[in-house]
């Protein structure tokens, strides 16, 4: 079997078990909403969340200072504008966007 991919290796066990609740749910997010006894925007929240945690981990190979930001602004230490400001102007910096 192949290795787990290192983005799924920074997921909590709570994580894990709303992906699989998500796949069962052929991706419902109105019936995940009435299993977990939710809300569908509270659901969907959950699942930016959990996108988002996703795309840390990958970053986290890429780029340290970028994922650092992203990690901030999750953790409700950084708003998501300034956290966007920062990662646009230090890829500016970089030359990887004009």
């Amino acid at each position: 079997m192949e290795k787990l991919p290192k983005w799924i290796k920074g997921l909590d066990d709570e994580d894990i078990r709303f992906i699989k609740r998500f796949l069962m749910a052929s991706g419902s997010l109105k019936q995940i909403a009435a299993e977990y006894s939710v809300t569908y925007p509270t659901v969907r929240l959950r699942l930016d969340r959990l996108i988002q945690k996703i795309q840390i981990n990958e970053d986290i190979q890429n780029d340290a200072y970028i994922s650092t930001i992203k990690q901030l602004a999750l953790e409700g230490k950084l708003d998501f504008d300034t956290a966007k400001l920062l990662i646009t102007e230090y890829r500016k910096s970089k030359g990887e966007l004009e």
